[in-house]
């Protein structure tokens, strides 16, 4: 399935009397959500329900990453993956695979040999064409688009230190795109990166892109990852780096959506449990325990509806627009940096509600442009 084999329906309120996002969004992009584990195999029904009704296009949080689906060298796990494809496809949906080479998530024995020393590049060039060959053949036909390779470049615009860097080479990405278009010549394949508020990193990988494009290899999406705030990025520096990579010739995809209400906590590489801070902190970064007030609650729908307008002035750059998560409940918000917080990042609550955000983005997609 291309970006241009939407399914359109007829925009209608769904069985609730209310809305359906994808729907009223249905001649600008796809409408994604992000699954976790407990909704693929049927634990979170209020979730999937929310999922059926208001989206057409899924991806998997974290079952089809390397350490979840190929946790040792001779065993993969396919039964969530599974799960997940079936019901793309019982719903008529844009499935999404989520990730084939990634420097997290991803087993440390894949990098060395059974004697414990550090594998040749061949060799693990030859691992990861196994990988992706493995995991893209099972679903060839059946998973649209897949994000090969995922954050491979940094805030300064060089290539992340990884284990893939360190013994392939900054070749590893065009491999790794090399081997998915074999594995599967029809899917849509992408790069997914996150901070392009950072100008370095945006010019990092547009090099990238222009170099993969000028070697021969079709790259056909670049995701931005929406992990922002509610003031956070400015909209004329979102906009300066869509411009720029629209310049590229390849759909733009928002990937990861969501709108964090807390204050904003330096992220190290260890999370921080909520407890151990002294009570003063704690109310600091955790101001919303029990509930988001009011006036947040607005303020969280004024970002949306701002947000989801510049999608649309926009829509012929964007394929997609994926929330990475279906309700507040889910997101990964709540346990990083900082373990233990309630955010509020999602159009729908902890309840599976609508809240206002929701109402507001539907506004921006019912105007007639």
């Amino acid at each position: 399935m291309k970006f241009s084999d939407r399914t359109v329906t007829p925009a209608g309120t769904g069985n609730t009397g209310r809305p359906v996002l994808k729907d009223v969004f249905h001649n600008d992009f796809y409408i994604g959500a992000a699954l976790c584990v407990d909704q693929i195999c049927g634990k979170d029904p209020e979730g999937l329900d929310l999922v059926t009704r208001h989206f057409n296009s899924i991806t998997p949080e974290n079952i089809l990453k390397w350490e979840e689906v190929h946790p040792e060298p001779d065993r993969y796990n396919f039964d969530a993956p599974d799960r997940y494809v079936a019901f793309g496809e019982k719903h008529h949906m844009h499935v999404i695979g989520h990730t084939l080479v990634w420097f997290h998530q991803t087993p440390d024995w894949v990098f060395w040999d059974v004697s414990g020393n550090p594998l040749s590049r061949e060799a693990l060039l030859e691992r990861m064409k196994e990988h992706i060959f493995t995991v893209m053949s099972r679903y060839k036909g059946r998973i649209h688009g897949w994000d090969v390779v995922n954050e491979s470049i940094m805030n300064d615009g060089s290539f992340r230190k990884c284990k893939w860097l360190e013994i392939i080479g900054e070749d590893y990405v065009q491999k790794a795109f090399e081997f998915a278009r074999e594995a599967d010549p029809d899917a849509e394949l992408y790069y997914n990166e996150y901070d392009f508020e950072f100008g370095p990193r945006t010019e990092g990988v547009i090099r990238l892109i222009k170099n993969l494009q000028s070697n021969g290899v079709r790259v056909d999406g670049v995701g931005i990852q929406g992990h922002w705030f509610l003031d956070y990025p400015k909209m004329d520096v979102l906009e300066g780096y869509v411009k720029a990579l629209g310049r590229l010739g390849v759909k733009l995809m928002i990937t990861e959506l969501d709108i964090g209400v807390l204050p904003f906590y330096p992220v190290d590489s260890q999370v921080v449990p909520l407890s151990s801070f002294d009570p003063e902190t704690r109310k600091k970064y955790n101001p919303y325990p029990d509930r988001l007030p009011d006036a947040v609650q607005k303020d969280l729908a004024e970002r949306y509806a701002e947000l989801f307008s510049f999608f649309r002035k926009y829509r012929d750059l964007f394929g997609r627009i994926t929330f990475w998560a279906v309700h507040d409940g889910q997101s990964w918000r709540n346990y990083w940096p900082i373990t233990g917080r309630s955010d509020y990042p999602m159009l729908f609550d902890r309840n599976c509600r609508p809240k206002p955000a929701f109402d507001a983005v539907v506004r921006i997609g019912d105007r007639t442009e």
